[in-house]
């Protein structure tokens, strides 16, 4: 597919990113104090007889552009959870998706289940910052950090109590993902390269991840043949966003894909 002039790259995503983490840099001292002082973590539940579904608190993204402009993120999380989530992702990227942590903050609040910061984590301080927001989870990308970086990270959030969901797009990145110890492996079917989405092989990778690793299927996930197509290939959880987040009514959205059965496990 050709590049779209308007999508920013991977890259440009990330140095954005990295201008964000350079200004917490003031606020080290403030974001650790606070981080120490948060309440206990919510844990993620355990996968069960049923796909879990992560519901995605999200206004635009570079690949869709505008989606839910005037999202209330309260509002669609406390639908979420009442359409069946078991958790809610809030994307707090603010330049590429509209974003905030002040969302996650007013989410995690708002409701009582798990909330995952979905973010590019490339610093300690934002997990710091996630975990004084009230998050029980980050993202950390693969594709955005090389190896050491990656389990550096994932020592950290193990050390402020926030379990990591590790994202990986291609089966040649389980390897360091798996490595990091993760508490999921998010498969992400859209190629962060291209934006491009392939749930085919999404599906391939998920069949690769070991059976003790819980499986969050990501992207791509419009409907409920979708969610049972990727529960044939094992996955455990899967994370929607723009197929809820764009609806007049999100707690309906999130019932349609709920109560689907898990399948038989992926290998040993």
């Amino acid at each position: 597919m050709p590049d779209n002039p308007r999508r920013p790259s991977l890259d440009a995503i990330l140095a954005v990113t990295r201008t964000r983490v350079e200004a917490l840099k003031r606020r080290a001292a403030d974001l650790e104090r606070r981080a120490a002082a948060a309440p206990p973590v919510r844990p993620f539940q355990e996968p069960t007889d049923e796909v879990g579904l992560i519901a995605e608190v999200k206004r635009r993204s570079p690949s869709q552009g505008d989606i839910r402009t005037d999202l209330d993120p309260v509002q669609h999380a406390r639908a979420y959870v009442s359409g069946g989530a078991v958790a809610v992702s809030v994307l707090t990227e603010e330049a590429h998706f509209g974003g905030s942590i002040e969302d996650l903050e007013r989410v995690a609040a708002a409701v009582r289940v798990p909330v995952l910061r979905k973010d590019f984590i490339l610093d300690e301080l934002q997990i710091m910052e996630a975990r004084a927001a009230g998050a029980s989870a980050v993202l950390l990308i693969v594709r955005a950090l090389a190896p050491d970086t990656l389990q550096r990270l994932a020592r950290a959030a193990a050390a402020w109590q926030l379990a990591t969901l590790i994202e990986v797009h291609s089966a040649s990145e389980l390897e360091p993902a798996l490595a990091a110890g993760p508490g999921a492996i998010g498969v992400n079917a859209r190629d962060l390269s291209t934006f491009a989405v392939d749930l085919r092989g999404a599906e391939a990778v998920i069949r690769d991840v070991p059976s003790h690793v819980a499986v969050v299927a990501e992207s791509g996930i419009e409907s409920r043949a979708d969610v049972e197509r990727v529960a044939a290939a094992g996955a455990d959880f899967v994370l929607v966003g723009t197929s809820v987040a764009r609806q007049k009514d999100p707690e309906h959205a999130v019932s349609a894909l709920t109560g689907v059965k898990r399948q038989t496990r992926r290998k040993g």
